[in-house]
């Protein structure tokens, strides 16, 4: 005869075993002695970011015995699809790695809870940045935030620091400072150049970047809709910005991409060129660290400090979730000070939680502190990017890419081009409010 008590046990292995071969999904049970068990979905997992969770696991396991945290590492390349597989069929985990990119397409599946409340009655209360919450807002119709934000990136200018040394030059605060430095450090003869424009794929961000920190302009739609593209202001920033091919960059800029960009930067042909943080080490490792730092998008001639938003990750809870208190607990103590310095350090990213601004790793970082501090500074604008329309990736790619370069080549008037990206901007703003009854 069976006891009762083999029963339970026999029943409790056959559910563990059953949960562990199902989609690895929710866990939705407590085991006999009360614990609790999450699943968490990594959306970039891999050799580069699966021991960083681990560890935060790890930690928060420790903190919290009573919760076990099940990992899931998913190719970023494959999240998209498996969590839309997960909503349509079931199986979405417990909470789970998420970005603006993906933010859109979830919430309109209904499949994330906000956290709204959750964020300003907890731990977590004034301490994130309100620029990157407000990015995480911007991307779904109810401005709501679905996720515990984790970290974003920003755009900056490298420079070669032994050029700017050698021409007795300041790494420039504002536009007109930085085109005489473009042309001070520009030698056609020797194969130096004071910039590179990105002229290829990936273009168009940069584009808008340069546009919108000369004009000081901080909103890509105004009040009534319509797209600023095409402001004045915007139009001559891009005519300046068009106006420094082949006079301060090289010719083959019109084809530049981002290997390439970085082809010509680290191998010693250009003083200046425009990316984010993500390509330090690139720099680093080639012409070494005291040969190159960076600086912030400089200023418009107004004193405004304008810089495009970024992606940001972060973590959501799922509404099909059981253990929301657990699930809310481990985002939390993911963003928290001490494990949001321990992410944005080993993954090289700006973390959100702006208490890690004080921490050491940072401060002898030059490129972190200097971008955490512009991040952080209240007094600095970020232009909202628009990362809910469905439309802004074939815009600004496969419509807008092959104009920019007309625009380089002279062949397209600057703003015909803005004329057209604004019409485009304008109607599918319009499409997006309509949809969501805007």
């Amino acid at each position: 005869m069976i006891t009762r008590s083999k029963h339970l046990a026999i029943l409790t292995t056959a559910l563990m075993l059953g949960a562990g071969l199902a989609a690895c999904g929710s866990d939705e049970t407590k085991s006999a002695d009360g614990k609790t068990t999450i699943t968490f979905w990594d959306d970039n997992g891999g050799p580069a970011r699966t021991p960083v969770w681990q560890h935060i696991i790890a930690e928060f396991q420790k903190a919290n015995p009573t919760i076990t945290v099940k990992y899931v590492g998913i190719p970023i390349a494959q999240v998209q699809q498996k969590y839309d597989t997960a909503i349509a069929g079931g199986g979405l985990p417990d909470v789970g790695g998420v970005s603006t990119a993906m933010l859109s397409s979830l919430v309109a599946q209904k499949s994330l809870d906000a956290v709204d409340d959750r964020l300003s009655g907890g731990a977590l209360s004034g301490k994130l940045n309100e620029q990157v919450v407000a990015t995480v807002k911007g991307t779904v119709p109810d401005g709501k935030t679905y996720m515990v934000p984790m970290s974003t990136n920003m755009g900056v200018f490298w420079y070669r620091t032994d050029w700017f040394k050698e021409a007795g030059l300041e790494a420039p605060t504002n536009w007109s400072d930085f085109f005489a430095a473009t042309e001070k450090l520009t030698d056609i003869a020797k194969n130096r150049y004071g910039f590179t424009i990105r002229g290829g794929a990936g273009s168009i961000a940069q584009m808008l970047e340069v546009m919108y920190g000369q004009s000081g302009i901080t909103e890509i739609f105004d009040a009534s809709g319509k797209a600023t593209a095409n402001d004045p202001k915007n139009v001559a920033a891009l005519e300046k910005l068009a106006g420094m091919y082949k006079k301060v960059t090289p010719e083959a800029d019109i084809s530049n991409d981002y290997v390439k960009m970085v082809a010509q930067f680290d191998g010693g042909n250009i003083a200046i060129m425009q990316h984010n943080l993500g390509s330090y080490t690139d720099h680093v490792e080639t012409l070494g660290k005291d040969k190159v730092a960076a600086m912030a998008v400089p200023k418009s001639d107004a004193g405004v400090q304008a810089i495009l938003s970024n992606p940001v990750a972060g973590i959501g809870l799922f509404t099909s979730g059981k253990q929301k208190e657990a699930a809310y607990k481990f985002a939390e103590f993911a963003a928290s000070k001490a494990m949001n310095s321990y992410w944005a350090e080993q993954t090289g990213v700006l973390p959100a939680n702006t208490e890690v601004a004080d921490e050491a790793w940072i401060q002898q970082s030059q490129h972190v502190s200097m971008a955490v501090k512009v991040l952080n500074d209240p007094a600095t604008k970020i232009v909202q990017l628009p990362y809910h329309l469905p439309e802004f990736n074939a815009i600004t790619k496969t419509d807008s890419e092959p104009e920019f370069q007309k625009v380089l080549q002279g062949s397209l008037p600057a703003k015909d081009f803005l004329d057209v990206l604004a019409t485009k901007l304008t109607e599918a703003q319009a499409a997006y409010k309509q949809r969501n009854g805007g």
